[in-house]
């Protein structure tokens, strides 16, 4: 739950945050201004300053990313001494979920507290657009692992007499989730850049102004990253699990036609299954519809 958790927080900035579409923006309270002499730090506007709204996502991000860290170096830590002893295709994609919300813990984060100190962009146009890429590719990253879990899960229940080929297809589902989160991402190393303001010319920002021709091409933009980080994942975990839960009902229901002991034992173990899985479908899909939606709606809003 921390690793979804810290994931969802931090959506909204990557994919949205800057957005213009059009001509250079007025920006607020200098509108008729001409003379950048005229402005230094202390007479900006409002929203160009230091102000409490920083302060606030300052805090947050930092007890996030607090929580974030102790809880995925925790979760890896755990992991990586299970594989030592017994490793299986899961504890492979656990590890790998773990290493992207770790990417958004110690990437992400930090660059959202800096800059929310700094305000503006201090750090230039080639670092604004590689942190633009992976403000963003820990988030595709950390969803597309979702996929595989649920995906590998599946096959293991349906397609029980294939286990042989499980190993290979787990890491090759992994190079693809990686192949894709990189994918994903290219495209903000594009549309983000430094503008300087038109007015006050000291004044630099890491925007997307201007990188959208149309407003349709900047919601085809927002859409796609809003399909590719919340609705398939939401939509693969649930067919995949209710798959599952179909597939050990059907199991449970041809135990109950049989006879003997075993076909009892049976029973009671997949009854046992049947329940786990479903608790545990409902935790999953739950979480990430709590974690993410919220950011989501605000984007469309």
């Amino acid at each position: 739950m921390d690793m979804m958790d810290s994931d969802a927080n931090t959506v909204l900035h990557s994919v949205t945050k800057g957005v213009h579409v059009g001509p250079p923006p007025v920006w607020p309270g200098m509108d008729n201004v001409t003379n950048s002499s005229m402005f230094d730090e202390s007479n900006l506007p409002y929203d160009m300053k230091f102000n409490e709204g920083h302060v606030v996502a300052i805090v947050t991000y930092s007890i996030l990313m607090v929580v974030s860290a102790i809880g995925n170096i925790t979760v890896l830590t755990i992991i990586l001494k299970r594989r030592r002893k017994a490793g299986t295709r899961i504890h492979a994609m656990l590890m790998h979920l773990a290493i992207a919300d770790l990417l958004v813990t110690f990437l992400m984060m930090p660059l959202e507290i800096t800059w929310a100190w700094t305000v503006q962009w201090i750090l230039g146009d080639p670092l604004c657009r590689i942190m633009s890429f992976f403000r963003i590719f820990g988030l595709y990253l950390s969803s597309f692992i979702l996929i595989c879990i649920s995906v590998d899960r599946y096959l293991a229940v349906l397609q029980p007499m294939r286990l042989y080929q499980m190993d290979r297809r787990g890491k090759l589902m992994i190079a693809v989730a990686w192949i894709a989160s990189v994918i994903c991402s290219l495209p903000q190393s594009y549309i983000f850049h430094v503008e300087r303001h038109p007015n006050a010319t000291w004044y630099e920002q890491c925007v997307t102004y201007n990188a959208f021709s149309s407003k349709l091409h900047e919601l085809a933009y927002l859409y796609f990253g809003m399909f590719m980080m919340y609705w398939l994942p939401l939509i693969v975990i649930l067919f995949c699990y209710a798959s599952i839960i179909i597939e050990i009902y059907r199991r449970s229901r041809e135990s109950i036609c049989g006879q003997g002991t075993d076909n009892v034992r049976r029973l009671g173990f997949l009854g046992r299954a049947k329940s786990r899985t479903l608790k545990m479908t409902i935790i999953i899909v739950i979480v990430f519809v709590v974690c993410w939606t919220p950011y989501y709606i605000m984007a469309i809003w």
